[in-house]
């Protein structure tokens, strides 16, 4: 079966590639096994200088990366080069300081010495989605590889390219063959991959469904997984918040990447004394996008990366309406032949509707009133999600109080939720376990080693 990649700004056929049978990805997998061996024994400093040189070439082939992904998927050209400029930075960062993340730290006991050491596991296969496709890759790769490991790509199938070419700058930057290795196959295939002797460990991200079935087959197999999946982010408005920093930051993070992110803030639950002024300011700025073509760099939004999910998108706002919720901005599909919808505010949002009580994945705002900080912290830890979270007040004292009881694995006060190298980054509940990113995103696919000496 042929893998399709799909422009969804026109609805045409950029590419079909030929899926690997199971059999030629069991010798992919037994391939990188044997690579492996020798890539872990490399001296760190040697691995970390091809990490950076993976950067350089990012950095030097930007604009044509970002027109490719944009091609594939549909973000807005602009955000496609930010896009690849921060897996640069990703690498850089571990390039410069995953040495001291890996070095052994002593641990005083019963012995002459003692100490833990970091070693790599082996080969960890990676299953990664469409909506920040080489950005997602990337942020795991970078560590993994760094720390000795060697992996496995089974990418989304509609950023195919997007796969190839990851691999393809991973080759020129001087990595062994098949230290990284980008599988072309489908979803049907992922069972198998993971129940393969050679799969030391397994990383996900994804939607909450595609991480459950994954978890239950790495745990069939005992096998090291890393969850990051779905999000439903609360962005919580206080009465004394600063209400033009805040409305800006809700349409850039309810907006970017045309509202496909895990952690997009979903549901905005503004407090009673300053709902109208921010739901009055937040729809006139969400009016004055442009949603267009994407490689047009004064469009805002682009489609939707497939017309699957277009159809869903449209499915929750609608029963969302039925249900009660009132449409302020926007509510439809967009012209043409393209996957797009208008970007979108629903007011009168309350439970039971998909718009509260799902993750609507695209450029959709639910506006939920809260009777004040007590309540907006209940709505904010009433879903099933837990992976970011956003507070605005001017209350420092109080947003830190609200901050340590929310349900969710960042948080951030004033500011909209994003990744950093320099942060762990990850969920709790339905959004996923474990971490990436920072030191603790590369001690996750590593064996933490005890060594004693009497």
């Amino acid at each position: 079966m042929a893998l399709r990649s799909i422009n969804p700004a026109t609805g045409e056929l950029l590419e079909s590639f030929a899926e690997q049978t199971a059999k030629e990805a069991a010798t992919a997998a037994a391939r990188a096994h044997e690579a492996f061996q020798a890539w872990s024994r490399l001296p760190l400093p040697r691995r970390a200088g091809l990490v950076a040189r993976a950067a350089a070439i990012l950095r030097a082939e930007k604009s044509s990366l970002a027109r490719m992904m944009t091609g594939e998927m549909g973000k807005p050209v602009l955000q496609s080069i930010a896009e690849v400029e921060k897996c640069a930075l990703v690498c850089e960062h571990y390039a410069a300081h995953g040495e001291a993340m890996l070095a052994p730290v002593p641990i005083p006991a019963d012995a002459a010495a003692s100490y833990v050491r970091f070693d790599p596991l082996g080969v960890v296969l990676a299953v990664m989605p469409w909506n920040f496709p080489l950005w997602q890759v990337f942020r795991f790769a970078a560590p993994a590889l760094l720390a000795g490991n060697a992996c496995l790509l089974k990418h989304a199938a509609n950023v195919t390219r997007c796969a190839v070419s990851i691999e393809d700058v991973f080759r020129r930057a001087g990595f062994p063959e098949h230290v990284f290795t980008s599988l072309r196959v489908g979803s049907a295939q992922v069972e198998a991959l993971v129940a393969l002797p050679e799969v030391r460990a397994v990383t996900l991200t994804g939607s909450d469904a595609a991480g459950r079935a994954v978890a239950a087959v790495a745990g069939r197999h005992l096998k090291k997984v890393v969850l990051e999946l779905g999000g439903s982010d609360p962005f919580i408005v206080l009465a004394d918040a600063p209400l033009a920093k805040c409305v800006a930051a809700a349409v850039s993070s309810r907006m970017i990447n045309n509202g496909q992110s895990c952690i997009a803030a979903k549901r905005f639950i503004v407090v009673g004394d300053v709902y109208g002024r921010f739901r009055d300011a937040f729809c006139a700025a969400v009016s004055q996008l442009r949603t267009g073509n994407p490689l047009d760099e004064s469009n805002d939004l682009g489609p939707l990366a497939r017309a699957d999910l277009l159809d869903d998108l449209e499915k929750q706002v609608r029963a969302s309406v039925r249900r009660g919720a009132r449409v302020l901005v926007g509510g439809k599909r967009g012209g043409g032949p393209g996957y797009f919808f208008q970007p979108s505010v629903l007011d009168s949002v309350t439970p039971g509707m998909p718009a509260y009580d799902e993750e609507l994945f695209g450029p959709v705002a639910a506006l939920i009133a809260a009777e004040g900080a007590e309540d907006a912290l209940r709505i904010a830890n009433d879903t099933p999600f837990g992976l970011g979270a956003s507070i605005w007040t001017a209350d420092r004292a109080r947003g830190e109080e609200l901050a340590a009881r929310i349900e969710a694995g960042s948080v951030f006060i004033n500011g909209m939720v994003k990744s950093d190298p320099r942060l762990p980054f990850g969920g709790i509940k339905a959004s996923g376990f474990g971490r990436e990113l920072s030191e603790f995103g590369i001690r996750e696919f590593v064996n933490i080693k005890t060594v004693v000496i009497t």
